[in-house]
């Protein structure tokens, strides 16, 4: 538990906030940007209508023709959480809408690599969908679109990953990351009617959408289309909800209203079977599920299926109505993200080991301003959350590469970028100076991934550092943590921490509220091997109850101390009690 930079947010001002919002609650909001009218437009009915997303019209118009003409229409989805909640988004919000003729499928990660491949089409069996309808995946499959015309199938492509030069020849797409004039739905379209929308003038609010909740609007869309305002497409919130937070996208105001409508139905118990399967496996209570609850208990344990093994096991938990059937299903996965968990620590410690071998060879300044690792047993499917916690660990942009299968000479590769680094822009930057070193790129700003032979490896690593140093001066190289200042005296109480939990949604871009005070140290002891049990006691106040997870290494103690923490509350027999969850220690 390393001492960082704590800098606070500027004091904002927090009138005219609903008298019964707790004023802690109210404070914080105000320092995340947001106002009392923001906050009163917080309802499904104020969530930004569909029309902004482009190629809604014309997917609309082939799915509804597909329905009228009892049409098979297969939903491939991605290999991660976000594909996997919105298939199952797709799969029961076309039910609804009266699609009978439904199949899915997900590839997998090994041997048929990632979205819409030709591998996956050439495995598609007879009888073969007429349609075929990607999730959260193909905005980059120009050869697998191209498999599926040749053999006579069209395709729908729903994606939200950010587009390249051209587009694939698809029969129509929906991304929220293109903006566009409405293109014919009869003939394929091209790299000319559809752009980027960095290459527009105003950007699309709808922008920030994951996979699934790309796919809710076009079931909203779809839904107009049929006249079918009676069916209920709030059921499937929960999944979008899931989606969302697990593939941290952005919570922009359009995407807390979706999640906290999701976290809504799952307190209520109105969720699907299978994550009310999940939370009981990781023994949490629906009624007090969070976002945090979504990011950092569900959602690991569907990703670990594509990670591991099958993401299919994921989806057909999402799309269970069995509570049996969705219990044993959840079990598989949580055992699965057991054996990820193991897993991932041996390959997080090799990879801190070759940085640290790199430093001891060259210098404890020569650390790389774009950091790429490589270790030939490394699993492809865990390479992301190796250079995720690499990337927080280093601050600083992480490539980490492990072998397509035993040993392939093709590497598969997940980055993972600080602020202030765009990933996909920079790979584009590498292929453009470096034609055919990446064999394939695709993602965000702040993730991405990437495939491209062994022997291009050392190369890569030249270009992507060259690029992070154009790019990064050294400011956005220094390590520090946001704080929303000092807690009052009185502001230590249960039912401020309660507020806290159940406020935001927060998440990636609304980040979920931490303070620093200073407190001396009343009391301390450790609890299973590695974590400290404190009591803590402000200037002026009431001891509190701490918990420090994985900061045995900080003892001894100073008697006096400053702590960034967080608001917890420690449920205990169905009662709840302020705890303050540490992360940060260093002598006051």
């Amino acid at each position: 538990m390393n001492a960082i930079e704590i800098r606070r947010r500027a004091p904002v001002e927090s009138a005219g906030w609903p008298a019964d919002l707790h004023p802690l609650l109210a404070r914080i909001y105000a320092l995340r940007g947001l106002d009392p009218a923001a906050l009163a437009r917080s309802r499904l009915a104020d969530l930004v209508p569909p029309e902004p997303m482009a190629g809604l019209a014309q997917a609309c118009e082939v799915l509804a023709d597909a329905i009228a003409r009892d049409l098979a229409i297969c939903v491939v989805g991605d290999f991660d959480a976000d594909g996997a909640t919105g298939t199952a988004v797709a799969v029961r919000g076309l039910r609804l809408l009266g699609a009978r003729r439904l199949s899915w499928r997900v590839p997998h990660r090994a041997r048929e690599g990632y979205g819409l491949s030709p591998a996956l089409v050439d495995s598609l069996q007879e009888p073969l969908p007429d349609l075929i309808l990607t999730v959260d995946n193909g905005i980059a499959a120009h050869a697998g679109v191209a498999a599926a015309a040749a053999r006579g199938m069209r395709v729908i492509v729903t994606d939200h990953h950010l587009p390249g030069a051209t587009l694939p020849a698809a029969a129509a797409i929906v991304n929220p990351n293109l903006a566009a004039p409405a293109p014919r739905v009869d003939e394929p379209i091209g790299h000319d009617e559809l752009t980027p929308l960095a290459a527009t003038s105003q950007a699309n609010p709808l922008r920030q959408l994951c996979g699934a909740g790309v796919m809710f609007y076009l079931l909203l869309a779809l839904r107009a289309r049929l006249q079918r305002r009676e069916v209920d497409l709030a059921s499937v919130l929960d999944l979008v909800a899931l989606g969302t937070v697990a593939d941290l996208v952005a919570l922009d105001h359009n995407n807390r209203i979706l999640v906290a409508a999701g976290l809504r139905r799952i307190r209520a118990r109105r969720c699907c079977a299978g994550i009310l399967a999940l939370l009981d496996c990781a023994g949490r209570d629906p009624a007090r599920t969070t976002a945090a609850d979504l990011g950092y208990v569900l959602g690991p344990r569907i990703n670990a299926a594509g990670r591991l093994e099958d993401m299919g096991i994921g989806i057909e938990c999402l799309l269970s109505d069995d509570a049996v059937q969705a219990a044993d299903l959840a079990a598989r996965l949580s055992a699965i993200n057991t054996q990820r968990q193991e897993l991932q620590a041996d390959m997080v410690e090799q990879g801190e080991a070759l940085v640290a071998s790199y430093l001891t060879r060259h210098g404890a300044d020569a650390l790389p301003h774009g950091v790429v690792l490589h270790e030939a047993d490394w699993h492809p499917g865990v390479v992301g959350l190796v250079a995720s916690r690499l990337k927080e660990r280093l601050h600083r942009p992480v490539v980490a590469c492990a072998p397509a299968a035993p040993g392939s000479s093709e590497l598969r590769a997940s980055a993972r970028s600080i602020a202030g680094f765009h990933l996909r822009d920079a790979l584009a930057e590498v292929d453009a100076r470096c034609p055919g070193l990446i064999a394939r790129f695709g993602g965000h700003a702040m993730a991405a991934g990437l495939t491209l032979e062994y022997r291009d490896l050392a190369r890569f690593a030249a270009e992507f550092d060259a690029v992070a140093r154009r790019h990064l001066d050294p400011q956005a190289l220094e390590r520090f943590v946001w704080s929303d200042g000092e807690l009052a005296v009185d502001e230590f109480t249960a039912a401020a921490a309660h507020a806290l939990r159940y406020g935001g949604p927060w998440g990636q871009g609304f980040a979920e509220p931490q303070f620093d005070n200073e407190f001396t140290v009343e009391s301390v002891r450790v609890v299973g091997d590695r974590h400290l049990k404190l009591r803590l006691r402000p200037p002026g106040g009431e001891a509190v109850d701490a918990i420090a997870f994985g900061a045995r290494d900080c003892l001894p103690l100073a008697p006096r101390l400053r702590a960034l923490f967080q608001l917890d509350l420690n449920d205990w027999n169905g009662r709840e009690s302020l705890q303050l969850l540490i992360r940060q220690l260093a002598p006051a």
